[in-house]
């Protein structure tokens, strides 16, 4: 391994904050006279995430989804003037988040190389800043090879181009690396580790800085609320332990959503949420955070994360700690995991009727890949569609498997340390137990065992937090009498009811201001 030694200046701007298309968003854009955003309608959207509600990147996503090839030509030639301001590649970032080959079809891929070979064309050509793109996110990493592979593919498509045109893009590429189960996010150290080696070995040089993306809806798909909030603290807490024994910077970013199950960033929320993930240099502002809140609302909380998250500084947990949160992790994950193929039915069928708001072509034919139950065969919806699709029938999924392990925690006496990896989580279970309808849990655990398992969780979790689940406010019995309805409709299984309930599921995630 490499020896300690002073962290390098990288001469390049970190963003804060990333757009993304992450389609999570319950109302329409205020740009827009729909919830629905066409992929043509994407390169708008970069342009005002930029420029009106001042995002420094945007995620350009070629995973299981349909793209704009010509997104850099049109980006220039419609917003030149800005872009002649704002230079991409320097001021803002775009920045490609392609498919994995091991996962999806490959020819994507170089679809998507090409576009950034071609990309650097065009800024040279306009008098921009070169290369206008340099880094890709690469998804669903499992080991080092896979992220020094995808490099050399690049280099090798781009010696191609070379060959065919006196015109080159950058000759290497940037690879950030998402790690989307929580066992995999905590052992990510050991992954750059090796990569850093395989990397200098290769380009017979050390890599110039790292930007690891900690996944945070994925590893709550996975393994539960609770898991995925330690793990992204514990890998934050490993990367600046890595950092400062290799000199090699490391900037993370945290995909997250606004709901506290996909990570609890909205503008309500910022305070809790920098404290909780201090030390990312980079967190993801989805649709649901830009549009489910008043455009000033919105502007001014990206401005506040714009500021703060760059002044944090990583949390170095000691190992013994670390250990002791990996076995909470594995007791959550445990539990959530055996009580989730029980009641997987219903949620598959729920997330049938939850609106889709982006032109995705995963789950279907050539492009099929899917999130699965470890140990099953059984494949998950994504993580947004979870999500709505629990909190569409009034049990909110923070709530889900949590008292089972909590139960079991305190038999260890690990809660101090509980305490210590996830110090909001009783505020974020009394947030979402104000959407708890416990009616429609009654209906559900009448007949079914694992329904029958979140009532003892809601009733341990009552306990714990001391608080009564279910609504306070007007808002919440407003979407306790949706998701009422939704429950209702749902059970008659009469198709003509169908868009009756996508009605019904829009509405209440109106109001919790998120899809899911």
């Amino acid at each position: 391994m490499f020896k300690t030694k002073m962290k390098k200046e990288i001469g390049r701007k970190i963003p804060a904050t990333m757009a993304t298309q992450h389609p999570d968003n319950a109302s329409k854009p205020y740009w827009n006279n729909s919830e629905f955003i066409s992929s043509i309608q994407e390169e708008e959207e970069c342009f005002r995430s930029f420029n009106e509600l001042g995002c420094d990147e945007y995620m350009w996503d070629w995973e299981g989804k349909f793209c704009d090839e010509a997104v850099i030509d049109r980006l220039f030639t419609t917003y030149f003037k800005y872009f002649k301001n704002k230079q991409l590649g320097k001021d803002k970032f775009l920045t490609f988040r392609i498919p994995n080959i091991w996962v999806e079809t490959g020819y994507r891929l170089v679809r998507a190389y090409m576009d950034i070979i071609t990309a650097n064309d065009s800024a040279v050509n306009l008098k921009l800043h070169s290369p206008p793109l340099f880094e890709v996110i690469l998804p669903q990493v499992e080991n080092s090879e896979q992220i020094l592979k995808t490099q050399i593919e690049y280099h090798k498509v781009s010696k191609t181009k070379c060959n065919l045109s006196k015109k080159c893009g950058p000759s290497e590429i940037m690879l950030i690396p998402i790690f989307e189960e929580y066992d995999r996010l905590i052992n990510s150290r050991k992954i750059l580790e090796d990569y850093f080696e395989k990397y200098s070995n290769k380009f017979k040089n050390e890599l110039p800085y790292i930007r690891p993306f900690i996944a945070r809806s994925d590893p709550a798909l996975n393994s539960g609320l609770v898991p995925a909030t330690i793990a992204a603290k514990i890998a934050i807490s490993e990367y600046g332990k890595l950092e400062d024994e290799t000199g090699i910077p490391v900037f993370p970013i945290i995909g997250v959503g606004a709901l506290p199950f996909r990570g609890g960033l909205n503008p309500k929320n910022i305070g809790n949420f920098i404290k909780q993930y201090s030390g990312v240099n980079t967190v993801t502002v989805q649709s649901a955070f830009r549009y489910d809140y008043p455009k000033n609302r919105a502007i001014s909380a990206i401005k506040e994360l714009n500021q703060k998250i760059p002044k944090t500084k990583k949390e170095q947990l000691d190992d013994n700690l670390t250990k002791e949160l990996i076995q909470v992790c594995n007791i959550f994950a445990k539990k959530y995991q055996e009580i989730l193929p029980k009641v997987l039915p219903d949620i598959l069928s729920i997330s049938k009727y939850i609106p889709s708001h982006r032109e995705r072509i995963l789950h279907t034919g050539l492009f099929r890949y899917g999130r699965k139950i470890k140990g099953t065969k059984k494949t998950l919806p994504r993580a947004i569609n979870f999500t709505a699709s629990f909190y569409s029938i009034g049990v909110p999924p923070e709530l889900f498997a949590t008292g089972q392990g909590l139960k079991e925690i305190e038999k260890k006496g690990f809660l101090d340390e509980l305490q210590e990896g996830y110090p909001p989580l009783r505020n974020d279970l009394i947030d979402a137990g104000h959407y708890l309808n416990k009616e429609n849990l009654k209906f559900l655990a009448k007949n079914k065992k694992g329904w029958t398992k979140v009532v003892e969780d809601i009733e341990f979790l009552e306990l714990f937090t001391g608080k009564e689940f279910g609504p306070k406010t007007v808002e919440h019995y407003e979407h306790r009498n949706f998701v009422s309805n939704i429950y209702q409709l749902w059970k008659r299984k009469n198709h003509n009811h169908e868009q009756d309930i996508k009605r019904e599921i829009l509405e209440a995630a109106r109001i919790r201001r998120s899809l899911g």
